[in-house]
């Protein structure tokens, strides 16, 4: 299998207006986009009201400490800082490499770097947090070795084919998730980086590692721990916060070298994970995906 294989172009003929309109948004500047983003964040926050109940429990079940007032400004702060990501997204469609570099700046890819000299496979965890549709992309552009991402495919074609593209069109590869241990297995031993985000809500069935997370019980993926184990890879805890509109820094953060055996049944990485990511949303609260349904599982038994 190879992850940088192009996903199907076949997509109803009525979403070609769509198409058109998205790639020609693309090529306005960002500070055009932005205006765009305003409107978009108007729509969100007071008119759709997009979510807005999970938006207000998730916020207020993980800063129980503040007022309603404060909760309803982290609100909108929110939706203005989701408005800005999808309007960037887009922006992905048509920005060169070059300014896309310009605008996420790795701070410390030495962490990455050591470990690609040595002729690894390294698993870099991140979160949707910050503008996280840059990650991967600026990844590919920064780093030595490739940079993969695994994806959760999307069921509507249309989205599926537009998103892909934008991922992947600064020379990043997708890996659908029901593939993932095929390609670990398939690519043993190729130096990369493996880009997985590892903040969504795990269900009872995924085996997940249960600990208390912004105040709640959250249920978490451990496959990560199961690949770092099985195949010795670093792992590495990737966080972007913006900088300024439109500019972001990523910093690195190793949570296994790849060289001490894993015991069994223990969860260092996820945990260590949890810790960091706990971290970076105190910092930055606005700056989560609160519309995301992350505590809908309950501990069976």
């Amino acid at each position: 299998m190879n992850s940088t294989s192009s996903v199907s172009t076949s997509y109803p003929w009525y979403y070609r207006p769509l198409e058109w309109l998205l790639l020609g948004l693309a090529h306005l500047p960002l500070s055009v986009l932005y205006v765009l983003g305003r409107g978009i964040y108007v729509l969100m926050a007071y008119v759709v009201r997009y979510r807005k109940r999970v938006v207000l429990e998730n916020l207020r079940n993980s800063f129980p400490e503040k007022s309603a007032a404060e909760i309803a400004q982290l609100a909108r702060q929110f939706y203005w800082h989701f408005a800005q990501v999808m309007v960037e997204t887009i922006k992905l469609a048509a920005m060169p490499a070059a300014e896309l570099k310009k605008r996420v700046l790795f701070r410390n890819p030495e962490v990455l770097e050591r470990h690609f000299a040595a002729g690894r496979t390294v698993l870099g965890l991140s979160s949707h947090a910050g503008n996280w549709e840059w990650v991967l992309t600026s990844g590919a552009v920064w780093l030595s070795a490739h940079a993969d991402g695994v994806y959760k495919p999307l069921s509507n074609p249309f989205f599926e084919h537009f998103l892909y593209r934008l991922r992947t069109r600064t020379g990043a590869g997708l890996i659908p998730m029901r593939d993932t241990l095929r390609d670990m297995l398939q690519r043993k031993g190729e130096v990369r980086v493996v880009s997985m985000l590892s903040d969504q809500a795990a269900g009872p069935e995924d085996r997940p590692y249960w600990t208390t997370f912004m105040h709640q019980e959250a249920g978490f993926y451990t496959s990560n721990e199961r690949l770092a184990s099985r195949f010795r890879c670093p792992v590495v805890y990737v966080s972007i916060r913006r900088m300024r509109r439109g500019y972001y820094e990523i910093l690195l953060t190793e949570l296994y070298d790849g060289d001490a055996p894993l015991e069994p049944n223990t969860f260092p990485i996820t945990a260590a994970f949890v810790q960091q990511l706990e971290h970076d949303i105190r910092l930055y609260p606005a700056d989560y995906l609160w519309t995301h349904r992350r505590w809908k599982h309950k501990r069976q038994g």
